[in-house]
């Protein structure tokens, strides 16, 4: 179709910039998408703008993404005096984070797509304008922007540049991600060692070390060294090339147990010195099925509950997505709907409640019931607006949040609260979310060397030979 010289000459930029054509399912995943870009340029459709409007009524996460990006480009379009056909400059909206500019569809497009293409169908009219901007703009990139992994294939046999919205991804690779330990190379004391000054501080031993490794060392990362006995320590001071190193306390010894419950291996001991601290207030622990994340979550918030007298309570929640086809409306109240889905908090309780004295039946079943009393399960659904005081927070399958809803669920935290994400990266059930867009990796990443953050991935299954051979072989 032919287009005036005006338009061609707004549209026109440097080879070196590009154009990203965005795909509605960008803007209702991250309604800031719009300001992700950069110095490159955005072109929206108007097939992305009326999807936009089909989505907005709802309660919805998508719903209300899909109303934030509506208003936002209300405000971007309102403030212009002058022709949108120009294209909008965005670094005044987004406050410097993009100095491209943004295009809206302004002229009727029209583009022969292949037969079998049937041009009614939403998807196929952003194709079309895609075509459409990449034979007008040869002399740049024309890119389509997208989550949907169908329409990448179908832009790509088009002859089409698309690619996945990589903004909301903290790293590409899982296996980048923190693990929150690491092992100290062999001669580290030789290199490190030199006038190391050492003292003891409430029961523990504390190191001064200096060395071209402290540089690189995070806040509450935990280091081991192999030998007899073996060393094993957490950074607590970080300053340049120094830094004191602080001994654990060791869980794994029947005199340091955890309501019943010994750490298994190294990692297990690590966590249980992350949870136990009342001076860590945010705790992520990652791993794959039966590593114990959700036992020692649950043992240490008994034990500071019910005997430390820490925390006056605990809370579970979890992110409710079926594994398989959902089984429909649920009765009851808040707690008896989210039930269901807390199969693994009745299959700790059941490990742990074994572990309590040996009073007989009607004893185990006193402690129970007591326990029971002290766990409240909410639903994620309304925990907008709430505040958790001196509470001990557990959020399970943390992996299936999005790093919006992770933000909403650890800002209820008030004072005296301590927050605990588990979950499996590895097992995600949510659409659009990935290893690496996952609230979980989100927050893994952005919360190391905090001072009151800890994490830890649990590397070894204790579950059962069965499981830890599944979990391997499948």
């Amino acid at each position: 179709m032919a287009t005036s010289r005006k338009t061609k000459k707004s549209i026109a930029a440097s080879p070196n910039i590009k154009l990203f054509v965005l795909d509605t399912n960008v803007l209702m995943h991250d309604p800031t998408s719009l300001f992700r870009f950069q110095e490159n340029d955005i072109y929206i459709p108007i097939t992305t703008l009326e999807e936009l409007d089909n989505n907005k009524r709802g309660l919805s996460e998508v719903s209300r993404n899909a109303r934030q990006a509506s208003r936002t480009l209300d405000e971007i379009v309102s403030a212009v005096s002058d022709d949108i056909v120009l294209g909008i400059a965005l670094e005044a909206p987004s406050h410097g984070l993009a100095s491209g500019r943004l295009f809206l569809q302004t002229e009727a497009i029209n583009v022969e797509l292949p037969a079998g293409l049937p041009t009614a169908k939403s998807d196929n009219q952003i194709l079309s304008a895609l075509m459409f901007l990449a034979r007008r703009e040869p002399e740049r990139a024309v890119i389509l922007v997208t989550k949907d992994i169908n329409m990448r294939i179908k832009a790509r046999a088009l002859g089409l540049a698309a690619q996945d919205y990589f903004n909301d991804k903290v790293l590409e690779d899982s296996e980048l991600l923190y693990t929150g330990s690491c092992e100290l190379p062999v001669g580290f004391w030789e290199t490190h060692g030199t006038g190391m000054e050492s003292w003891k501080t409430e029961g523990h031993t504390a190191y001064r070390v200096t060395g071209p490794m402290a540089e690189h060392f995070l806040l509450n990362q935990f280091v081991h060294l192999g030998g007899v006995p073996p060393f094993e320590a957490w950074v607590r001071k970080l300053a340049g090339r120094t830094a004191v190193l602080e001994t654990l306390v060791d869980f794994r010894h029947e005199k340091n147990s955890i309501w019943g419950i010994i750490a298994r291996n190294r990692e297990q001991n690590f966590a249980l010195n992350l949870l136990m601290n009342p001076g860590i207030d945010f705790v992520t622990l990652l791993g794959q099925a039966g590593t114990g994340k959700t036992l020692l979550t649950l043992a240490a918030g008994l034990a500071q509950v019910l005997e430390a007298r820490r925390y006056t309570e605990i809370i579970m929640t979890r992110v409710t997505v079926p594994v398989g086809e959902d089984i429909g409306f649920l009765p009851g109240t808040e707690e008896e709907k989210m039930t269901p889905w807390m199969g693994a908090l009745e299959d700790n309780l059941d490990v742990l409640n074994g572990t309590v004295g040996e009073n007989g039946q009607w004893g185990r079943a006193a402690a129970a019931d007591l326990v029971r009393n002290r766990i409240k399960i909410k639903s994620l659904n309304f925990m907008r607006g709430r505040t958790f005081i001196q509470k001990f927070l557990i959020i399970d399958e943390a992996q299936n949040l999005t790093p919006k809803q992770m933000k909403t669920l650890i800002t209820r935290a008030g004072p005296g609260t301590k927050v605990v994400c588990l979950g499996n990266i590895a097992q995600i059930d949510t659409p659009y979310l990935t290893e690496g867009s996952s609230g979980l990796s989100f927050v893994v990443d952005r919360f190391k060397g905090w001072p009151h953050a800890g994490h830890i991935t649990l590397q070894r299954g204790e579950r059962s030979r069965l499981a830890d051979y599944a979990a391997e072989i499948l």
